[in-house]
């Protein structure tokens, strides 16, 4: 049998049925406001759109600022009973997307039929949007059963090279996070993530001209060529393990033997041991010239760390799967192959759970779209496993 509301739980799940219309507005504003990771004054324009919104209902927000990527933003609502639990119920969100600029004004916000499409739609501007309002319903009539804590941050797309630390010291200080990132179906969130390493090698060789002293040359092109399909010999599909090179450079001009080369390779995994074994795999490549007379370095430029799935996460995922249950959707725990904050959050200890923001797909394309009727009952699901959680943790 269902759970009978409390007062406060009905009165949250009544406005937020009520405000489709608000979402939709205040996911407009942010779809079509610039964002790519390395957009500093657009992705901190977002968040003073958020900052707006908060400023709104009387939810004051910390600003903790960086000089190269977006500011994190936190806001926090303190409970208004007796206190049960100092340590905060945390919820989280990036503001930055993967397109570039002016993204927004070649293809902005738009409505087809029961989805919304633009660049960020999903991921994760409306899980931005049900954050704001999920801490709004909880401002205007209460019944947390600790203080909730909304962390907007900057830089989730590169590895959060500035938000990490903040992250974690927040995930630390929490009694449980809920990432808020797209939904893989009106049921599902995601309890285990893959980590992730996103690496850069160069490779030095010596120029020489092609046609008069070819043999004098030392191609770095060759040897990317044989490093790229030495890397991809490593992956292993099975076992969650994957390694592309997804872009690569190098050469001088067409008649002269490469004297450099560069490739970028994304390495992805389940758990930290296997991460352990690839990389020294990865790096006995690099040590190997295929081609006598070049050399290679490497370089780390971002990692996610992974979502691995445990006990409490898993408890956690029972008790939100509880509230969706009771809104009439079926809960469904997933594993994907994609990397997000909650692998920050779920290293500390702290029970986390993600993708439980409104249900979305095809996300960093042109065709990344939103259904829209999931927005509410996303946004009712989230807040009903807030107030519960103090009795179901």
């Amino acid at each position: 049998m269902a759970k009978q509301s409390t007062k406060a739980e009905q009165a949250i799940l009544d406005w937020l049925g009520g405000q489709r219309e608000a979402m939709l507005a205040l996911l407009k504003t942010l779809v079509n406001t610039d964002s790519g990771s390395y957009d500093k004054p657009g992705v901190d324009m977002v968040g003073s759109h958020i900052r707006g919104f908060l400023d709104g209902i009387g939810v004051a927000s910390e600003v903790m600022p960086d000089k190269k990527f977006g500011d994190a933003i936190a806001a926090t609502v303190a409970q208004d009973t007796e206190p049960r639990s100092n340590r905060p119920i945390l919820l989280m969100g990036h503001r930055d997307t993967v397109f570039p600029k002016g993204e927004p004004t070649r293809r902005p916000f738009k409505i087809e039929g029961d989805r919304a499409y633009g660049p960020g739609v999903a991921d994760m501007k409306s899980g931005l949007v049900l954050n704001c309002f999920v801490l709004a319903a909880i401002k205007k009539f209460g019944g947390a059963p600790a203080p909730v804590t909304a962390l907007f941050t900057g830089d989730e797309e590169i590895g959060s090279p500035f938000s990490r630390p903040v992250i974690e010291q927040h995930a630390r200080a929490a009694r449980a996070v809920f990432n808020s990132e797209p939904g893989r179906a009106l049921g599902a969130a995601v309890t285990g993530r893959n980590g992730g390493v996103f690496m850069r090698f160069d490779i030095t060789g010596k120029a020489a001209h092609s046609g008069a002293n070819f043999e004098m040359g030392i191609s770095a092109i060759n040897e990317l060529a044989h490093k790229t399909l030495a890397l991809h010999a490593l992956s292993d599909p099975p076992k969650g393990i994957t390694l592309n090179v997804g872009v690569v450079s190098g050469g001088q001009t067409v008649n002269t033997v490469a004297p450099w080369a560069r490739g970028e390779v994304d390495l992805r995994f389940i758990t930290p041991a296997d991460r352990v074994a690839t990389m020294a795999k990865i790096e006995a490549v690099m040590a190997k010239s295929f081609v006598p007379g070049t050399s290679a370095k490497l370089e780390i430029t971002g990692e996610f760390l992974p979502l691995v799935e445990t006990a409490d996460g898993k408890a956690l995922f029972k008790h939100y799967g509880s509230c969706l249950k009771e809104l009439g959707n079926e809960p469904v725990a997933l594993f994907t192959g994609g990397c997000a904050d909650s692998g920050f959050a779920a290293a500390t200890g702290t029970p986390t759970i993600c993708a439980v923001g409104p249900v979305g797909g095809r996300a960093h394309s042109p065709d990344e779209y939103l259904e829209i009727d999931t927005l509410v009952p996303r946004a009712q699901a989230l807040a009903l496993a807030v107030l519960r959680l103090d009795s179901n943790s």
